[in-house]
């Protein structure tokens, strides 16, 4: 006998940044709406006060916020010729496991994309013409414009307390904002974090070779703030304690301190924490929805019927259900057909390890998003023309706050493993060593993919996801740009040793460092044949269902998914409370 809940208006499969959003639009439109979270709940102040948050075995060495491989992991191989194997521990994929998701331990850095980076198919050939796409490049528009999603960038960053400073204004460039930026109709909520000497130093180096640097949009709140829905943040202290971390102080843009509390207020809303969900129930015809099935705590299985399910779990989990569903047809890597699980990338990291000489960079002060950065080299904002390559990286530094442990592999080339020499050197390259980052963009291509393992399950008997990827050619080529950018930069601070750094130089790996910003597999776009969503991120095969995520994104931008996440998820939502409620039904014909 099944056990089944009363039905809701709407199931949310996912509480991170998407799913407390649109959770928050749905409810206050009246909906009774029910999320269902993985991970358990947690609450800021208790879990995240400053004698616990600031633990660094707990949270960034052993990652204790991140859900366990033994739980859930994925298999990865390089390409198809190889056999799969699971991902033991997460160093990339960083997927939460809590209320408030991966929004809970981000850095917090809080980007919009540029007008190219949603149409780079059509920009591109404008620009450069077809051949410029390399072959075996999926290169396709997004079906939403930076224009329409803007004034939901708008509203996610009043939401989020992001504090910057606005650089291209009604049409007006701002003075020491980023010229590069699309339009804004309004400045952040908040101006920028203070600087440090690290990002002066950048600032200053960028200047001296006539690039344009900025303060870095950050989710952490640089006065006392009460957003729109009424949630009071506090002024970040510049602890350090953010990438990985909760916050206690209620200072870092998070779900759980700037929607989750006024969430929780609403009658016409229920969460239900630790239950895995496991599939998408589907009516007997298989046009629509009816619900989802979940495993609780306990190993008992329920059903919880909707009339709208909505997917807002980490990129690769919304996947693996579509899979598991049988939702969409799967990609074929040889045939090319199929658009579930297709169009996955990652992201290009290079840029330089730095050693000064004597400088006093006090790392010890910092927040997640505290960064300097210029975006002269990120996208199509250089000429192309006479590159192998398109795309690029926002190149920045960090002052994220050097913690004791993480820190110690921040040495010069040489220095001992160990002993009297190792702690000489590691005390002088706590005020002297750093690095330049370079976060650039990356394009899926035709040969890599997600599918379902054939041999490893998990739990409760279900497949693995399996990861089929490595960098392309234009990947490797637009990394080893940056990384020559990023050296000049490094050397104009007067950094003593500059040593060039490019994840993209070899194979990938999810245990090299680089970024942690996985892309796509459902992604959103204007044909159904290259697509899963349509440009409401709701699902070509199923009405009613609803995609939300770094899932949906064809391409990876040289930035942080975050904001784009946020006001993708606000513009579904509007959708389906101003058009989808009043006629259930595609809201994209074709």
């Amino acid at each position: 006998m099944q056990n089944i809940r009363p039905k809701a208006d709407a199931v949310i499969v996912g509480l991170g940044w998407c799913g407390s959003l649109i959770a928050e639009e749905l409810t206050r439109a009246g909906l009774n709406v029910v999320a269902i979270e993985r991970g358990p709940w947690f609450e800021t102040a208790t879990d995240f006060p400053p004698s616990i948050d600031t633990d660094e075995l707990r949270w960034d060495t052993r990652r204790s916020m991140l859900l366990p491989p033994a739980v859930e992991t994925t298999t990865f191989r390089n390409n198809r010729s190889e056999t799969a194997l699971p991902t033991r521990e997460w160093n990339l994929n960083e997927l939460g496991y809590n209320v408030g998701g991966s929004g809970t331990h981000w850095a917090g850095m809080a980007w919009r994309f540029t007008p190219w980076d949603l149409q780079p198919y059509t920009q591109t050939v404008e620009r450069y013409g077809k051949e410029k796409i390399a072959k075996g490049l999926i290169l396709q528009d997004w079906g939403v414009t930076y224009d329409e999603l803007e004034p939901f960038y708008d509203r996610f960053e009043k939401i989020a307390g992001v504090s910057g400073k606005a650089g291209r204004l009604n049409g007006e460039i701002v003075p020491d904002g980023n010229p590069f930026e699309g339009n804004r109709s309004s400045d952040y909520p908040l101006p920028p974090l203070e600087s440090t000497r690290l990002t002066d130093l950048f600032r200053d180096a960028a200047k001296s070779l006539g690039q344009h640097p900025f303060m870095v949009p950050a989710g952490q709140t640089s006065r006392a703030y009460v957003n729109p829905l009424g949630v009071r943040m506090g002024p970040c202290t510049y602890c350090g304690y953010c990438l990985y971390y909760g916050c206690g102080n209620f200072s870092k843009s998070s779900p759980n301190a700037c929607v989750i509390p006024a969430l929780m207020q609403r009658e016409n809303f229920t969460v239900l924490t630790d239950s895995a969900v496991v599939r998408v129930n589907k009516a007997e015809d298989g046009k629509t929805a009816t619900g989802v099935t979940y495993i609780d705590k306990n190993k008992k299985e329920w059903v919880q019927p909707a009339d709208i399910v909505i997917l807002s779990a980490f990129q690769m989990q919304n996947v693996r259900l579509l899979l598991l569903s049988k939702i969409g047809q799967p990609y074929n890597p040889e045939t090319k057909t199929g658009t579930v699980g297709r169009a996955y990338s990652f992201q290009t990291v290079s840029g330089a390890s730095l050693f000064f000489e004597n400088e006093y960079l006090n790392q010890f002060i910092g927040a997640g998003a505290l960064s300097q950065q210029v975006d002269d080299w990120n996208g199509d904002n250089f000429d192309h023309s006479d590159k192998d390559f398109i795309g690029g990286a926002g190149i920045l530094v960090v002052a994220r706050g050097a913690r004791p442990i993480g820190n110690a592999d921040a040495l010069p080339p040489g220095t001992p493993r160990w002993g009297k020499a190792w702690k000489k050197a590691y005390t002088h390259a706590f005020q002297n060593a750093t690095f330049i980052f370079g976060q650039g963009t990356s394009f899926s291509h035709e040969d890599y993919y997600l599918d379902l393992d054939p041999e490893y399950k998990d739990g409760n008997g279900n497949p693995l996801l399996r990861v089929t990827f490595d960098y392309n050619d234009n990947d490797r080529r637009s990394a080893k740009f940056i990384e020559e950018k990023s050296v000049e930069i490094g050397k104009a601070m007067g950094a003593k040793t500059v040593i060039g750094t490019n994840s993209a130089a070899g194979k990938y790996s999810p245990y090299n460092f680089a970024s942690d910003h996985t892309i796509g597999g459902a992604v959103m776009g204007t044909d159904p044949k290259t697509s899963v969503l349509n440009r409401y991120q709701q699902s070509w095969d199923m009405h009613n269902l609803f995609v939300l995520g770094a899932s949906s994104f064809p391409n990876n931008a040289g930035y942080n998914p975050t904001g784009t996440i946020g006001a993708l998820s606000l513009w579904t939502a509007k959708a389906i409370v101003d058009r989808y409620l009043k006629n259930p039904g595609p809201l994209v014909k074709v």
